[in-house]
């Protein structure tokens, strides 16, 4: 077993590291109060080639590994979780299902913006009625003279604000009494497309998360993203990837707060000395660095796991549970740590603590990552 990183993805975490601390972190603040999407962090980040990181270089990609995928979603998400989900939905729910599914046209028109950063990724699976139980999907897909007509409402849609196209899941007959579900690119300005960007979040305000509202909107046949009814099959797939950025970026935010936290128990002086020298306060942050430690060593693994062409469905569920509940557990820590000074917006961690909740909601609650490895492990 070998727990270097390669000299690429030290590299990788060096140079996203430094732009994290010098470009990211120092507006993190103002853009969650103000909710102002962070377009120019990731005009950047086109222009250094992160965009398409993990895809293959012929589509604008950086042909790197998932490892380096999670490093750079893990140190965005330490300076601001917003700009780490966004990286992460772009690239683990918007690139992979047309990586993994579309062919060679699909992947030179609609992966390639991607990769350059020309477009955002996003990926329309949650429904009103149709979260946990993702098979619930009611948007409809219906065929007429070679062409998709889409009806339907998507809703908690990560990116589709600033995504050109995306992969929708839409019901498109019925196979033996059951829905029979696909996968289909939709342009976002196809007519009857709408977009809607209001909601009101406890955290991540700088992300963009819309509903999309579909009203007989047409699209080609040949947008069809893989086989007809492999939809349900495809986004369980996709889903297995994006659980490893959740982890990611649940790795990032805790050892944020972690770093936050440190700092100041050594600056603040109670009783005449430093709090880091009380034995209370030394045990938590000991606790933090252990299980922020087992966390990033577990989404390692399930990154390594799919880079090797191997099973790692229950490492993906594992390792998004874990690091997800850690991840709560530690800011709310950072929180305790700080006092009252840690109720206050100007010392981040409370941030980071609102911030953290959602990841263990999206792409498949903490009970249903315990129902997949329950059946993974023979239950």
């Amino acid at each position: 077993m070998n727990f270097d990183l390669t000299s690429e993805q030290e590299m990788i975490k060096k140079t996203i590291r430094e732009f994290s601390e010098e470009v990211v972190a120092p507006g993190s603040i103002e853009r969650d109060r103000n909710k102002h999407f962070p377009i120019n962090v990731f005009n950047q980040l086109a222009e250094m080639g992160i965009m398409g990181l993990p895809f293959p270089e012929e589509y604008g990609g950086g042909g790197a590994d998932t490892t380096s995928f999670a490093i750079v979603t893990e140190e965005l998400s330490r300076a601001c979780a917003s700009t780490g989900i966004t990286y992460s939905a772009h690239i683990s729910l918007g690139g992979a299902p047309i990586h993994l599914f579309g062919t060679e046209e699909q992947k030179q028109k609609y992966l390639t913006p991607i990769c350059t950063g020309e477009s955002f990724g996003a990926f329309g699976l949650t429904e009103p009625n149709a979260g946990s139980d993702a098979g619930g999907t009611r948007t409809t897909a219906n065929i007429s003279n070679g062409e998709f007509i889409i009806n339907g409402n998507k809703c908690f849609i990560t990116n589709a604000s600033y995504a050109k196209h995306l992969a929708i899941t839409a019901i498109t007959g019925m196979n033996e009494g059951k829905k029979e579900i696909s996968a289909i690119i939709v342009p976002t300005d196809a007519k009857g497309f709408s977009v809607i960007d209001n909601y009101e979040k406890m955290g991540l305000n700088a992300s963009n998360t819309t509903e999309l509202v579909l009203e007989d909107v047409r699209v080609p046949e040949e947008n069809l993203l893989g086989r007809k009814g492999d939809g349900f099959k495809q986004f369980l797939i996709t889903l297995d990837g994006g659980r490893i950025g959740i982890g990611a970026m649940a790795v990032g935010i805790a050892q944020g707060a972690f770093e936050k936290s440190l700092q100041y128990t050594k600056e603040r002086k109670q009783f005449g000395r430093s709090i880091s020298s009380f034995q209370a306060v030394q045990f938590k942050l000991a606790d933090m660095a252990m299980k922020i430690e087992l966390a990033r060593n577990m989404v390692y693994k399930a990154a390594w796991l799919k880079d090797q062409g191997r099973p790692f469905s229950k490492e993906a569920s594992m390792c998004k549970l874990y690091a997800s509940e850690i991840c709560m557990e530690v800011t709310n820590q950072a929180v305790q740590l700080h006092g009252g000074y840690g109720y206050m917006k100007e010392y981040h961690v409370e941030r980071m603590m609102r911030d953290a909740k959602l990841l263990e909601i999206g792409e498949g609650t903490s009970e249903i990552q315990r129902t997949v490895i329950a059946r993974l492990i023979g239950c």
